[in-house]
């Protein structure tokens, strides 16, 4: 490898890589320009991406093998999130075959800028479809944008497999009941910077959200899906209609019952029975599996396995979800795509 970084501290930053991919739809199909050079695009100061948020992305990683091949991790996945995205907003899909192969195009074209296996870096690919174009009103776009670029990074929560400390909010909603939480548009991010900051202001790594129809019953930490392991070994995750739908949730749902043996169900989860926990974790592609050390409920901490240690349970996810993504454990059929 040609690129020298110092590849065990990437940390989870932005980098302009050589290489993206660019397409561009209008007059009701998709025109591709391949991978292209330059971090910066043009856009009408119109865009309806700007003014009334008609934007999706995706978040996804490749990873590189002991051997030292290249794979992507369930990319068909982000392929179909994305266009119920777009969906959602009324924009064109991005057919799977074009999507999962700019992927592809964009890992080979930066392959150098992929992290040497065993340093627990990764390439992520950031796929994002914005809506551009000369218009002022309040209607689709007749023009948008598909590009997928990339960056090495490193652990999205400091410190990796650790125990962090969340704050549940009873003062914020990610979302609305019946909206965009079940969609990966930007809106539900920017609506979640201000509740956030005040977590991290208590020294909390985020936040945890509750359904916001009643407040009761957990549904994402932060960017993340929130999963918990009973003292009878059932492997439990929230399921709700404004859940944005979590492929390493669904990884972990499968895994936890076919390889670990777990009762794995999608149900309500109350913020007021979390004794019922052994361990906790929030996951997702950008932070893998981040164990839950306590939860701060109406000014009560709840602790869960422990503030400092992984939990077992949790340890034989991550070992296990992992060693899939970097090909050290036979995958489920159709998990993994070859570079």
């Amino acid at each position: 490898m040609g690129v020298q970084l110092d590849w065990e501290n990437l940390g989870f930053v932005y980098r302009d890589l050589p290489y993206r991919f660019r397409a561009t739809w209008k007059d009701g199909e998709w025109h591709s320009e391949g991978l292209v050079q330059g971090n910066q695009l043009v856009i009408s100061e119109s865009s309806s991406a700007l003014h009334y948020g008609q934007q999706c992305f995706e978040g996804l990683k490749a990873y590189r093998t002991k051997t030292g091949d290249l794979q992507l991790f369930r990319p068909d996945m982000n392929s179909k999130r994305l266009n119920a995205s777009a969906s959602r907003l009324l924009m064109p899909e991005v057919p799977q075959e074009m999507f999962i192969e700019a992927c592809k195009d964009v890992v080979r074209a930066n392959a150098d800028y992929v992290p040497p296996y065993g340093t627990g870096g990764t390439l992520y690919l950031r796929p994002l479809l914005i809506g551009v174009g000369d218009m002022i009103g309040v209607a689709p776009a007749t023009e948008y944008i598909f590009t997928v670029f990339a960056m090495p990074v490193g652990n999205y929560f400091k410190g990796g497999l650790k125990p962090a400390k969340f704050l549940a909010s009873f003062d914020y909603d990610r979302a609305a009941p019946f909206g965009t939480g079940a969609a990966k548009v930007g809106g539900n991010y920017a609506a979640s910077l201000y509740p956030g900051k005040v977590a991290k202001g208590q020294n909390y790594a985020e936040v945890v959200y509750l359904d916001p129809a009643t407040h009761t019953k957990i549904e994402e930490v932060g960017a993340a899906n929130f999963f918990g392991i009973t003292k009878d070994g059932t492997f439990i995750t929230p399921k709700s209609p404004s859940i944005l739908p979590s492929i390493t949730k669904y990884s972990l749902l499968y895994l936890a019952e076919h390889r670990l043996g777990l009762k794995a169900v999608e149900g309500d989860v109350f913020i007021d029975e979390l004794d019922q926990f052994a361990e906790a974790g929030a996951c997702g592609t950008a932070a893998v599996i981040t164990p839950v050390g306590a939860i701060n409920v109406r000014g009560t901490e709840h602790v869960f396995f422990s503030e400092t240690e992984v939990g077992p349970t949790i340890k034989r996810l991550y070992d296990e979800l992992t060693g899939i993504q970097f090909g050290d454990i036979e995958a489920p059929e159709g998990w993994i795509y070859k570079v």
